[in-house]
């Protein structure tokens, strides 16, 4: 096993060195079309080049003594596409941050949302001694959490339509039992 995994080491290492030979120049025009800056096409293509040399897959190797070209160039620009929306997330985040308001808070409505919140949570606390104790639980677990109809499922070991039956039926319960303030 030691000798399959070395010969495919140095035919890693060869096909490597023969990309680099003769198609290091098309790699850097690929990557500069893709960022439009040559010092960020240098750092992609030297990121292809660590990358295939950690990944040794010889799916990867192309008809002749190198790599898949077509490989090499998606690798590119995936890498940048996903690298600047990396970027704009977190400037965006900044932007938020930096923002200033031109309006006053409104504290009025937090208090109406924690008044809703308790007498949802009231009313499910009140269900735990009626027979929709089960459904209130499950509907507590989705709507308290941020975890989707399918996690609780498979937290609780049952089935997502179960789930959703449970959600659904509480849910037409407290729009019957509660007045809903922001649906005025």
């Amino acid at each position: 096993m030691n000798d399959v995994t070395s010969s495919i080491q140095m035919e890693c290492e060869n096909r490597l060195t023969n990309l680099y030979k003769e198609s290091h120049n098309w790699l850097l025009q690929v990557a500069y079309n893709v960022t439009k800056n040559t010092e960020n096409a240098e750092d992609m293509v030297q990121e292809l080049y660590e990358y295939l040399h950690k990944k040794c897959n010889p799916k990867l190797y192309w008809k002749d003594k190198s790599y898949n070209l077509l490989y090499c160039s998606k690798f590119l620009k995936h890498r940048f596409i996903n690298k600047t929306k990396k970027l704009n997330r977190i400037t965006y985040v900044e932007e938020i941050i930096d923002v200033e308001l031109d309006f006053e808070y409104d504290t009025e409505k937090d208090l109406a949302i924690q008044k809703a919140y308790d007498e949802v949570i009231g009313e499910l606390k009140r269900l735990e001694a009626t027979k929709l104790w089960p459904q209130s639980k499950l509907f507590q677990l989705y709507w308290c959490t941020d975890d989707t109809l399918d996690e609780v499922a498979k937290n609780i070991g049952i089935s997502k339509s179960t789930t959703f039956l449970a959600v659904k039926k509480i849910r037409t319960y407290l729009k019957q039992v509660i007045n809903n303030p922001f649906n005025e």
